[in-house]
């Protein structure tokens, strides 16, 4: 099965009317200036892919290794790296560019990005647990519970208190609503993760749906 895929900045979230009159809420998708930096082999690297670099970053800001591998491509170096597996090589070429188009609507999708982080939390809102009674002197609010037997150690998957959030997901089998080509904006069904000028990877869905 072969895949394509695009790297882009969520813009944030709105919604649109379909044809039906039904209102759906969809994640904007800004995916300019995607260019092939590379194109992986079985016979040179082991393996096939597609290597996207999406957004100019500064001169001051890349190292020479950066710029060398970026000219190759005839290209600025890229803020944002990824590789694309599964996909049809001959369709790809090095310094070539990759717009929205890609994609059209009603096609499924994968969204990968980082999740916005909220620091160190307490079990309470890091896991939904209830808290204690708080009243009566019961001196237990908001503190984890028991650790479990006495064994002089804390079990595997204990829900503690500890960071939340910024770690990196995929949801997978979004649609997408609708390409604006004039602009480079996907508009895919739903919330994809991450903040807003957060970066996301766009793949073909690897699953199908089942209805």
């Amino acid at each position: 099965m072969t895949r394509k895929g695009i790297l882009g900045k969520k813009v944030g979230m709105t919604q649109v009317f379909t044809e039906n009159g039904e209102l759906l809420p969809v994640t904007v998708i800004e995916a300019s200036s995607n260019v092939v930096l590379q194109v992986k082999t079985v016979e040179n690297d082991g393996y096939e892919a597609v290597q996207l670099g999406y957004q100019d970053v500064r001169e001051v800001l890349s190292n020479k290794p950066a710029k060398g591998h970026a000219a190759k491509a005839n290209t600025t170096p890229k803020r944002f790296i990824r590789e694309i597996r599964d996909v049809e090589l001959g369709d790809y070429e090095l310094g070539s560019e990759v717009k929205a188009d890609i994609f059209a609507a009603g096609e499924l999708v994968d969204v990968t990005g980082i999740t916005k982080g909220h620091g160190y939390q307490g079990n309470i809102k890091r896991f939904g647990q209830s808290r204690g009674p708080e009243t009566h002197g019961s001196r237990y609010h908001r503190i984890p519970g028991s650790m479990g037997a006495i064994i002089n150690r804390v079990f595997k998957g204990k829900m503690l208190p500890g960071r939340m959030g910024n770690d990196k997901v995929t949801i997978q089998n979004l649609e997408v609503v609708r390409v604006d080509t004039e602009h480079n904006v996907i508009l895919i069904k739903g919330n994809v993760p991450g903040a807003k000028n957060s970066f996301v990877t766009i793949k073909s869905a690897v699953k199908s749906l089942k209805k």
